[in-house]
């Protein structure tokens, strides 16, 4: 199977958001052979996890070096990942450095349509969450200016709607 195919089942199997769902799928479709890829300018599909650290009741934001926001991780998916989910678990992993990550089960915790500086317009962004390993140490990429664990409480403070919202979604899915 392939990354195009499985995200069609992954959102066809996604409940929530129901219009946004939709539109990543009209997306898609129009889309057949670049719409998972960021050669796509009409906007593409990228894959993100927020890292969470349940047991102490924080996340791991990254301070994004071109956007200078705190975000949670992800990107653009690469030909060598096979599935969403391996990609969302791929880029949390390269980003912030902690091994042994694992995903929430259950799939998707959000999408979220946002935009971006051209040429592409847009991402497209499946959202996971991961969750840490007891004593996990962070470790700074070259796509980070800094990473920083923030209590839930916090985020609202350093990050936009968008990453409270996933916390939210996240939290509730704990």
């Amino acid at each position: 199977m392939s990354l195009y195919d499985d995200a069609v089942l992954v959102l066809k199997g996604y409940e929530d958001q129901e219009d946004l769902r939709q539109y990543y799928l009209d997306h898609l479709a129009a889309h057949p052979e670049d719409g998972m890829w960021k050669a796509c300018t009409d906007g593409h599909v990228t894959a993100s996890a927020l890292v969470v650290d349940p047991s102490r009741g924080r996340v791991l934001l990254t301070l994004h070096k071109k956007l200078r926001m705190w975000l949670q991780m992800g990107g653009h998916c690469e030909p060598g990942d096979t599935t969403l989910a391996a990609a969302a678990l791929r880029e949390a992993t390269e980003e912030s450095g902690v091994p042994g990550l694992a995903l929430l089960p259950g799939g998707p915790v959000r999408l979220d349509r946002h935009p971006i500086p051209g040429p592409c317009t847009q991402h497209l962004d499946v959202q996971y969450a991961a969750l840490a390993p007891s004593g996990a140490t962070e470790a700074i990429s070259d796509e980070s200016l800094d990473l920083r664990w923030f209590a839930y409480d916090e985020v609202a403070k350093v990050a936009d709607t968008s990453v409270v919202r996933l916390v939210e979604a996240t939290r509730a899915r704990l």
